[in-house]
C-alpha cells in the first residue's frame, strides 16, 4: 500500500489560525515536507512548529527566490521525488504550506506532479486575503458585488484594465512593486479607498491608509481596495 500526501494550509501566520483537522494531521505526522527559502527559514514550518513531533522526519525544499522559473521548478522536481519515495514507501506525508494550498500556494506544484500517480488531498486553510479583510476591518463583497485578485507584478497596462470591473480589489505579492502600485492607484482615483496591510497576523502586522504606506514593503503584503467603502480622511 501506498502512503497518502496531505497538502494541509497552515494559514497566513497565527499558528491559532491553523484548523483543528490540519493541527491533528500535522501532529501526528511522521513525515513532514515543507518549502523553505534557499539557506533561510521556512514560514510554513515555523506557524506549525510548536505541532511536529521531535522524531518526524523532514522533507526540505530549497526554493530559490528568483524571477526565473527554472531554479523554482527544479526544486520542486527533486522534492517531488523525494515525497513520491516516502509515499511508494508506505509513509504518509504532510506537506505544509503558508495560507492555502490552492490559493497562490506552494502544494499546487507538488499537487500537479504527484496527484497522477498517488493518493493527494488538500486540506484547506485560512487564506492571507481573508486574514488581511479581517485585520482590516473591511468586509470584501456582498449580494451580487464583485471582486478582483491580481498579483502586484502584473503590467501597469493589464492592472489599468482591470480596476474598473469590480467592486473590490486586492492586490497581492505586493513587495517591491508598492511605489508603483501606489502611483497607479493615485492617478485611477482609488487611493483614498485603498487600505495596505503587511505581515497580517504575525508579529509586526500593520495595516494603513496606502497613502501613508513605506516605499519598502515585504513580500507578505496586500493592498485592499473596496469602493463602496467610506474613504480614508
Amino acid at each position: 500500500m501506498t502512503g497518502t500526501l496531505w497538502g494541509v494550509g497552515v494559514g497566513p501566520g497565527d499558528p491559532d489560525l491553523m484548523t483543528v483537522k490540519a493541527a491533528r494531521l500535522i501532529a501526528g505526522a511522521r513525515v513532514i515536507a515543507y518549502p523553505a527559502l534557499t539557506g533561510g527559514d521556512s514560514l510554513a514550518r515555523s506557524i506549525a512548529a510548536g505541532l511536529i513531533d521531535a522524531s518526524a522526519r523532514e522533507i526540505v525544499m530549497d526554493i530559490p527566490m528568483t524571477t526565473a522559473r527554472g531554479p523554482a521548478q527544479a526544486a520542486y522536481d527533486t522534492g517531488a521525488a523525494e515525497i513520491a519515495a516516502a509515499l511508494d514507501a508506505g509513509e504518509d506525508v504532510v506537506c505544509l504550506c503558508e495560507g492555502d494550498p490552492f490559493f497562490y500556494g506552494s502544494f499546487m506544484y507538488l499537487h500537479a506532479r504527484l496527484s497522477g500517480s498517488h493518493d493527494v488531498r488538500v486540506v484547506p486553510g485560512v487564506s492571507s486575503l481573508t486574514a488581511c479583510a479581517a485585520l482590516a476591518g473591511r468586509p470584501l463583497v456582498a449580494r451580487n458585488e464583485v471582486m478582483t485578485i491580481l498579483p502586484g507584478p502584473l503590467p501597469d497596462d493589464a492592472m489599468r484594465a482591470r480596476l474598473a470591473e469590480a467592486q473590490t480589489l486586492a492586490i497581492l505579492k505586493v513587495g517591491r512593486h508598492l511605489p508603483r502600485l501606489r502611483a497607479l492607484l493615485d492617478a485611477e482615483g482609488l487611493t483614498r479607498h485603498a487600505i495596505y496591510i503587511e505581515r497580517a497576523t504575525l508579529p509586526g502586522q500593520r495595516t494603513m491608509p496606502l497613502a501613508e504606506a513605506p516605499d519598502n514593503a515585504p513580500y507578505f503584503s496586500m493592498i485592499l481596495i473596496t469602493k463602496g467603502a467610506d474613504p480614508w480622511l
